[in-house]
């Protein structure tokens, strides 16, 4: 028992620590202001080398790493150090406007994509690092009375990390046109579809891996269990729920030998004094773990792809529906995003749908969830998609072919009749959107075949 409380916490720590690195490498700031602390460091670890360690006046075959006058080496540096800060603006400009023209081409959801982009917080950060460096050894040349004392190493160290700086530029100009072209748009959405996918599906059917001791599944409900009082929780906050420790709140019902339901999954909204979850449980024990409870619940201002797959397909519906949207018109950029949604439907339909109901080591109900299925995905995959497309044929054309490609590796009979629902609901909707007597027949073909895939 013990190991098992032991794991528990170990997983609710690691949780929160990359929760909060979540949060960190999603902003703009934190590997600039590394880079910047770093440079910092570096100068005055070169500063020491200059100083103490190695003299180039006294080493012949250096001598052409040194500047001859105080006056030339402060010149040199602050050319530098002048030229970078300036760049540093022109870089920071263009990340604006390329921020506003994805903005408004693919949505504002897609603007933590370009946040989080590692070329484009590098770049920055290097020029940054180069101006401060340059300024801490400008600052060390001194020339007083009978004494000069140039940094020769650290200078031309400077100057190594303006060259570097012109090469971050070629690459910085080359990766702010590529990045907001639609295809790498949607490849990042889709990546981390496919991530969360990952984290929220692991196991395949038919693979056999085994479950986690603090996940172990039972076929059904204990309903004398199920019988206790119903005490609510009431959050705090108001907010989308981005994280949901369920490891916490296994070991937490474990321990006090009680129930936890908990009324949302992550992605949802919820209200100040709304009930988060529900023990059952006698009143008195419900509110001794009342904070303890709260703290397995990350609530933020925005949703977060952390555990919440429908908000990274949202991601890639916005970036399909602004393309069918009359003022874009661009139905290639539209099929795109239903390729990649395909794709991940496929995915999911291979892998186990965790059970909403979970049970500790001794097969006793500890936590019930909402749990996120199949049909949920499929819903917001392509019900937007559809609405917006009634009038394209080959929007609805790939639609269905997208649904026959999915129903081929469903198993599950729940699968399959929501396939069948969004087939039906395309094909009903394309007697109204398409005028094409034409378009009408490719589109019962495309039906037929979805009904031949689902058997």
């Amino acid at each position: 028992m013990y190991h098992i409380e032991f794991a528990a916490r170990i997983k609710s720590f690691i949780l929160s620590v990359n929760t909060a690195w979540y949060s960190v490498r999603s902003s703009y700031w934190f590997l600039p202001t590394l880079m910047m602390f770093g440079a910092v460091v570096l100068s005055f670890v070169m500063i020491y080398i200059d100083y103490s360690v190695i003299n180039v006046d006294e080493m012949p075959y250096l001598k052409w790493l040194s500047v001859n006058k105080p006056e030339g080496a402060r010149s040199l540096l602050s050319t530098v150090a002048g030229s970078m800060i300036t760049i540093t603006g022109v870089v920071f400009s263009i990340t604006i406007v390329a921020l506003t023209l994805a903005s408004s081409q693919y949505g504002p959801r897609l603007l933590e994509n370009f946040m989080k982009d590692r070329g484009n917080q590098i770049v920055l950060g290097t020029f940054i690092a180069t101006f401060v460096y340059c300024l801490l050894i400008l600052i060390s040349i001194t020339r007083g009375e009978g004494s000069i004392f140039i940094s020769h190493l650290s200078v031309m160290v400077g100057i190594v990390l303006a060259i570097l700086s012109i090469v971050v530029l070629i690459y910085f100009i080359d990766h702010a046109a590529t990045s907001i072209q639609a295809t790498n748009v949607i490849n990042v959405a889709s990546k981390n579809l496919d991530n969360v996918i990952e984290e929220l599906f692991p196991e395949r059917i038919g693979l056999g891996k085994k479950l986690s001791s603090s996940w172990w599944i039972a076929p059904e409900e204990n309903p004398e269990e199920l019988d206790k009082k119903r005490v609510p929780i009431y959050s705090d906050m108001t907010g989308y729920i981005r994280v949901i420790d369920i490891a916490a709140l296994m070991n937490l019902s474990r321990k006090n030998n009680l129930i936890v339901d908990i009324g949302y999954k992550p992605g949802d909204f919820i209200v100040e004094r709304s009930p988060i979850v529900h023990f059952r449980t006698d009143d008195a024990v419900a509110v001794k773990l009342m904070e303890d409870t709260k703290a397995a619940f990350v609530i933020g201002t925005k949703r977060t792809i952390e555990q919440d797959a429908e908000y990274a397909i949202d991601q890639l519906v916005e970036v399909a529906v602004r393309a069918l949207s009359a003022g874009i018109n661009d139905p290639f950029t539209a099929i795109l995003c239903v390729d990649r949604l395909a794709s991940a439907l496929c995915e999911v339909a291979e892998r186990m749908i965790p059970s909403p109901n979970k049970y500790d080591e001794q097969n006793q109900l500890r936590v019930i969830t909402k749990p996120t299925s199949f049909s949920d995905l499929l819903d917001s995959s392509f019900n937007q998609i559809r609405q917006y497309g009634q009038k394209s044929a080959a929007i609805t054309i790939r639609l269905l072919e997208s649904l026959a490609l999915i129903a081929e590796r469903v198993t599950r009979e729940e699968d399959k009749e929501a396939l069948l629902r969004h087939a039906g609901m395309i094909k009903r909707g394309c007697v109204q959107g398409l005028s094409e007597e034409m378009d009408r027949k490719e589109v019962e073909v495309r039906y037929e075949k979805v009904l031949e895939a689902l058997g």
